[in-house]
């Protein structure tokens, strides 16, 4: 700035914070002592303070006058002729007499009227066609994709997005774009994400878990975001503990605005009857494929059940193939010995259940003979769950709620040692901290039962060969040990 065009500042100049291209403009005009003038030359925020318009403060040279960017000579604000400007930090440290604390207190002000960061931005919402029916997926999990798809198209009125089967490349991109110290499941997770945008769906669900999975949405959001990818997300964890009319009133925002607060109660809750359901008939599945006399009748059987499962669209529906799908299982020949070989499965929420994280710990173990049970499914954990309950049962061991799945752990290991079983398999993602904790109560149990229990856990790196290894070795240990104690 010349020199003539600052000799016009006067030493009255009220404080101000200008934005000459539009920007925000913090201060007003006035005669008080002590303002700072800003000005922001790009229109944007952190701009230089300016001047001490009182003239009892002086530049580096010490001569008379403002702060001036370029010689200190007597006059307001300079720039240099290049339009440097100062940092935020400089304006704050360039205040130096005068009513200190009063400037001081401006200047945080006008500092602390700045947004504060957000994990998600703020961001502008594409226009929709009112006319096009919304896209909806979940993340896969188990065999609930049925109960999902349930909830999409005849509680929420929308298209669900199914998803293929994952491959190693689902995991693979989880895994890099996710913290290498997260649990599997988040990788798992955000792996499913990023196939279902890129199948084309609007909307992603994810549903609050006991565990950080209930943390995993926003994180999870803002990464998918930081990718490129435009979506809305529907995350339940925001819900939690709320009445299911809260879940609808979500649901019309995000998803369908014409939706019907007592027709999506309705919904919901034969969305819950279908997943009690769909774990009912695992449980059967589970306990008697291990010894079907033709090979894959069994899953042949669960499959046409699931299928009349997903064509389900009343209670009704579900009613009908819940009793048709059990009456084909059970119909089918067995040469089920009077006293199998007993294995119960414990572990973590996802990794427990479902058969991508675990590698089909379940599958391998029916092929060797065996009769399986998990006490963890969702009717047992999000439906009928009753931490008081079980903790009860366990008073022996847990005094305090542990964790998530801790106690539900720990009562299904020693209700499957109190009857008998001869083995227990233990399933975790590595660094479950909960999970972790539950280690040192189970081997108490397996040495005062003289039970063996095998311990699995899993990361993004395990693989199948390694697996395949320990549970043959298992089944030999327990089955011999079976024959001896006969």
């Amino acid at each position: 700035m010349a020199d003539d065009e600052q000799s016009g500042a006067s030493s009255d100049l009220a404080a101000s914070i200008a934005d000459t291209d539009g920007g925000t403009g913090c201060g007003t005009k006035g005669d008080a002592r002590g303002d700072v003038l800003m000005a922001d030359t790009e229109g944007d925020l952190g701009g230089t303070p300016i001047a001490d318009t009182e003239g009892d403060s002086s530049a580096a040279d010490g001569e008379k006058g403002g702060i001036g960017l370029d010689d200190g000579r007597q006059g307001g604000a300079s720039f240099a002729s290049g339009g440097r400007r100062e940092s935020r930090e400089d304006a704050v440290g360039s205040v130096r007499d005068g009513d200190a604390d009063v400037r001081n207190a401006r200047i945080w002000l006008q500092l602390d009227k700045l947004r504060p960061p957000k994990l998600v931005e703020p961001r502008k919402r594409k226009k929709k066609d009112r006319h096009a029916r919304t896209r909806v997926a979940f993340f896969r999990y188990s065999y609930y994709d049925i109960a999902f798809k349930y909830f999409v198209e005849q509680v929420l009125d929308a298209d669900f997005v199914s998803l293929p089967e994952p491959t190693k490349r689902t995991l693979e991109r989880g895994t890099l774009n996710s913290n290498d110290f997260v649990c599997a499941p988040f990788k798992h997770i955000l792996g499913d994400f990023i196939d279902a945008l890129e199948s084309g769906a609007d909307v992603i669900v994810q549903f609050a878990g006991p565990c950080r999975l209930g943390y995993y949405g926003e994180l999870q959001e803002s990464i998918l975001r930081d990718m490129g990818y435009e979506f809305e997300m529907l995350n339940f964890a925001t819900l939690t503990g709320k009445p299911l009319a809260d879940y609808i009133g979500v649901c019309k925002k995000k998803v369908n605005p014409d939706l019907s607060v007592p027709h999506g109660v309705r919904g919901m809750l034969a969305v819950f009857k279908m997943i009690e359901c769909l774990d009912e008939a695992n449980d059967y599945y589970l306990a008697n494929a291990g010894f079907e006399v033709e090979a894959g009748s069994f899953d042949r059987a669960l499959s046409a059940y699931h299928g009349a499962m997903r064509a389900a669209v009343t209670e009704r529906d579900i009613a009908d193939a819940q009793r048709n799908g059990l009456e084909a299982m059970k119909a089918l020949p067995t040469a089920k010995p009077v006293d199998p070989v007993r294995v119960g499965i414990v572990g973590e929420y996802f990794t427990a259940a479902d058969a991508t994280s675990n590698l089909g710990v379940e599958r391998k173990l029916l092929t060797m003979g065996v009769e399986l049970h998990r006490m963890l499914n969702m009717t047992n954990r999000n439906l009928r769950y009753n931490e008081k309950n079980l903790r009860a049962g366990i008073s022996d061991y847990v005094k305090f709620d542990m964790g998530p799945t801790s106690s539900m752990t720990i009562a299904a290991a020693k209700r499957y040692v109190d009857e008998g079983f001869d083995g227990v398999v233990h399933l975790k993602s590595s660094g479950c901290t909960p999970e972790i904790d539950c280690v040192p109560v189970l081997q108490r149990i397996s040495r005062e039962a003289s039970v063996p229990m095998l311990f699995l856990s899993y990361d993004s790196q395990t693989s199948d060969t390694g697996l395949d290894t320990r549970l043959e070795a298992f089944y030999d240990m327990i089955a011999r040990r079976k024959k001896v104690l006969l």
